[in-house]
């Protein structure tokens, strides 16, 4: 079982910056690719950056050159460095874990979410 926790989470004005971290444990085997997903009042969650185990990233539009993806595969963390923020990036962030856990004497795919955490920048 795999298990993903949030953290950073706030309230920022406009223009100002958080950062949002996410700790993975468990009977994890290896961890592929880590990832922040937002989903806003109304409207479907959508990827935010993601980052590989070899530090390839992939960001969404709207946040490229604001948002700073990084991850510590040594301890099972990724992070999301927010700067520049904007009222549209009020949302609720969720951390998103894909690799393969070890169960028994099986190796099996898992794909974790975090309860997210909540980010409101105020105009």
């Amino acid at each position: 079982q795999v298990q993903v926790v949030e953290s950073g989470g706030g309230l920022v004005q406009t223009g100002g910056s958080l950062r949002l971290s996410c700790a993975v444990s468990g009977s994890i085997f290896s961890l592929n690719v880590m990832g922040w997903y937002r989903q806003a009042p109304g409207k479907q969650r959508e990827l935010v950056a993601v980052i590989t185990s070899g530090y390839s990233t992939n960001y969404a539009d709207s946040v490229k050159g604001r948002f700073t993806i990084s991850r510590d595969n040594a301890e099972s963390t990724v992070y999301l460095q927010m700067n520049s923020l904007k009222p549209e990036d009020t949302a609720v962030y969720y951390c998103n874990a894909r690799g393969v856990v070890q169960s028994g004497p099986s190796i099996l795919p898992s794909d974790a979410w975090g309860q997210g955490t909540q980010v409101t920048v105020s105009s």
